[in-house]
């Protein structure tokens, strides 16, 4: 584990830079980690060294590893938080929701009712979610668009099985991020004009989260510089 540590620690580090160039406390920064690929036993490594949130994009991938992290008769991991971070299909909700304790990637209202018509009765526990915004013109991007962001918040407002957290977004690939994220913190702003618990913003990756912590962000995913490169699955 002795890269991995390093990883982390590096990665730790550059984030605290990040943090202090801003003005920020790195305290108030949740770093994730995305173990896209990787199996069920580094993300025990990643507990062993004390990260709490890890990320995952596939439903199937996510339902996996949980469940074989949580094998009856085992103890779960002490305070592990599992986000679904992943474009969802509504037919999927059920399983996301079993699996995950925060969904990153709510960008429509149906997805947003299968995941309310997914909460069992018996669990009074309301779901983390956050409305992704397209940060890109090209409209086939997942995310809802910037001006249907406040829309869709206000009908999760009306599901009470979800808690909404705030907004997530993913930089336009070939420009440079920090407008972007400039426009996901005035859309975060507004969303928490009207629920002010809405405070979260998961915006930021490898390349890019300095920038997405200068406009406010939240919450980082991170993945292979953290868990270094990922399995081939040829």
């Amino acid at each position: 584990m002795t890269d991995l540590t390093e990883r982390l620690s590096a990665i730790d580090a550059q984030i605290a830079d990040a943090a202090r160039t801003a003005g920020r406390d790195a305290g108030e920064i949740t770093r994730i980690v995305v173990t896209k690929f990787h199996p069920a036993s580094l993300v025990r490594d990643l507990h062993a060294l004390g990260v709490h949130d890890v990320g995952e994009n596939r439903q199937q991938e996510l339902t996996a590893k949980r469940d074989e992290l949580e094998q009856a008769g085992q103890s779960p991991l002490a305070g592990l938080r599992w986000h679904f971070i992943g474009q969802a299909q509504t037919n999927k909700a059920a399983a996301i929701r079993r699996s995950a304790d925060a969904v990153h990637s709510v960008d429509r209202i149906k997805l947003a009712d299968a995941l309310h018509r997914a909460s069992e009765p018996d669990n009074g526990d309301a779901l983390d979610v956050l409305v992704q915004v397209n940060l890109t013109a090209d409209e086939g991007r997942g995310g809802a668009e910037p001006a249907e962001a406040g829309r869709l918040a206000e009908h999760i407002l009306t599901l009470p099985s979800l808690r909404l957290r705030g907004v997530m977004g993913v930089a336009p690939l070939g420009e440079h991020p920090a407008p972007a994220f400039e426009r996901l913190r005035g859309i975060a702003d507004s969303i928490r004009s009207v629920q002010p618990d809405a405070t979260w913003i998961s915006a930021g990756m490898t390349g890019d989260f300095a920038e997405a912590i200068a406009a406010g962000a939240t919450h980082l995913r991170i993945g292979s510089a953290i868990t270094g490169p990922r399995p081939d699955r040829g």
